[in-house]
């Protein structure tokens, strides 16, 4: 099981909307005779690929896999029904499948034909894989991950007369060359990246991957009052790659209708505070199917979402420098209520914080 685990990972980015899933064949003495994962949406399903790589020697063998197998016709036929000709005997799942064409079907049709049906074996592990997948199922909404970067005294903006590691004249980054790298590998898995409209008029941002990765990234601009330039380099781009300018029940009727002839997607909120409008909009991204969004910031947005309880992961990159007076943030990272440090790294001098927020109702 921990090598289908292995396996789902490398899904990653390459099957949203649908989780990642991973599958191993083995005879009794644990031998693997065949393995496979989702590789891509729209095709074949882990158990498929594993069953197909195992070919003849799958008939009396066991199948690991590390979510529940569809029992439903979707995009491919259902791998109950490959499971069954292929003559497994047995099938040890992770975890249950919380989609609501499945939820226990697989499990029930495999052991009415008399397979052999275990649950629960790194059950832990699974549903923390599949996250991302049970968030828009069950809340309707995407994952979020709240990233930013800090000084080690807190500052998100360098202070001014303070260089960063940006080109001369910029206003600089404040993290490593080797953490940006890690972004923008962030960036190319996720759905969607959100900035909010102070950080798009201080950078001009244009909230790309670079290289760009397998998916179509989504921007988005939180701007209340419809500000954006027109001129900016996400107004001017919205023509190749898609921009969503999510703007407050206020905002001007003519800049609303300057922003989408300019190629923009307006979604206007009918609540206008905070909270409620940034939860209506994450249920406006899952019905769109967006599956992980992306918050790069700035300060009040990433606060904001963390008030309004959305935030799932948190990614922190902490440089060395230590200029200014102490900001409110510095500590922000370790006061984080219910938060699980998943893994921590120093890529380029910086301090790498990556957690899951747990414990607390989320919305």
């Amino acid at each position: 099981m921990r090598r289908a685990v292995f396996l789902a990972r490398r899904g990653e980015g390459l099957v949203e909307p649908n989780p990642m899933v991973g599958a191993v064949v083995a005879d009794a003495a644990g031998k693997i005779l065949g393995e496979g994962w989702h590789q891509r949406f729209g095709e074949a399903h882990a158990e498929v690929n594993a069953l197909s790589a195992a070919g003849a020697a799958a008939r009396g063998a066991t199948l690991y896999v590390t979510l529940e197998p569809c029992c439903h016709h979707g995009k491919t036929p259902p791998c109950t029904e490959a499971t069954l000709a292929a003559g497994i005997n047995r099938v040890v799942m992770a975890t249950a499948d919380p989609f609501p064409a499945v939820g226990g079907g697989g499990l029930t049709a495999l052991r009415q034909a008399g397979v052999q049906v275990d649950v629960g074996l790194l059950e832990a592990e699974a549903i923390e894989l599949t996250a991302p997948f049970r968030t828009l199922i069950e809340k309707a909404r995407p994952w979020v991950i709240a990233k930013w970067a800090m000084t080690r005294a807190g500052q998100m903006v360098l202070p001014d007369g303070v260089s960063g590691t940006g080109p001369a004249g910029s206003r600089g980054w404040i993290s490593s060359a080797a953490s940006r790298a890690i972004v923008h590998d962030l960036r190319r898995r996720v759905d969607a990246i959100v900035v909010g409209i102070e950080t798009a008029l201080a950078d001009d941002p244009l909230l790309t991957a670079r290289p760009p990765g397998p998916r179509r990234l989504l921007r988005v601009v939180l701007d209340r009052k419809a500000r954006l330039p027109l001129g900016s380099r996400l107004v001017q781009t919205a023509g190749e790659q898609p921009l969503v300018v999510a703007v407050g029940p206020a905002a001007a009727a003519a800049r609303v209708a300057a922003l989408q002839q300019a190629g923009c997607d307006v979604w206007q909120s009918e609540q206008a505070e905070s909270g409620p409008m940034l939860a209506a909009f994450c249920r406006e991204l899952g019905r769109r199917q967006v599956t992980n969004l992306m918050v790069e910031g700035g300060g009040a947005v990433l606060q904001a979402f963390f008030q309004a309880g959305l935030v799932d992961e948190a990614w922190a990159f902490i440089a060395p420098q230590a200029v200014g007076s102490q900001s409110s943030r510095a500590g922000l990272f370790a006061t984080l209520p219910g938060l699980r440090v998943v893994s921590i790294e120093q890529p380029g001098g910086d301090l790498f914080l990556r957690g899951r927020i747990e414990s607390r109702v989320r919305t």
